[in-house]
């Protein structure tokens, strides 16, 4: 399995411009690119979904597990792994959430239930 760079993840702590497109069902073509905040949690890339499981890219990335994203100005072809009842990891990524975000009236809302049921981990392709 590959893993970022740390020169990568450092680049990735910082920067707030992720845009992640899942592939659609026909696994070949990109979805629209969305926005969304990025945590770096040790060595891993994660994300939340702000409307949880509900959300139409969290469905794709759970379902074709492959895509690419946009961050810190480079598209990066990459996979995507559903984090799933790990209290200790989520605790992880709320405080992350926190830091990188603490500015924000929005980060109270991505520390909830429905965002953390949604938190997928991207991996470099």
């Amino acid at each position: 399995m590959k893993k970022w760079t740390t020169e990568r993840l450092r680049a990735f702590a910082t920067a707030d411009d992720l845009r992640i497109s899942p592939f659609y069902s026909d696994g070949q073509t990109y979805g629209t690119p969305t926005w969304i905040w990025s945590v770096v949690v040790g060595e891993h890339l994660y994300v939340r979904a702000w409307n949880g499981q509900r959300s139409s890219w969290y469905h794709s990335a759970i379902d074709q597990r492959a895509g690419r994203i946009y961050l810190a100005g480079r598209t990066f072809q990459v996979g995507f792994l559903p984090v799933i009842n790990d209290a200790e990891l989520a605790t992880r990524i709320d405080t992350a959430y926190r830091q990188k975000y603490q500015d924000s009236t929005y980060v109270q809302p991505m520390l909830q239930a429905g965002p953390q049921s949604a938190t997928v981990e991207i991996l470099p392709a």
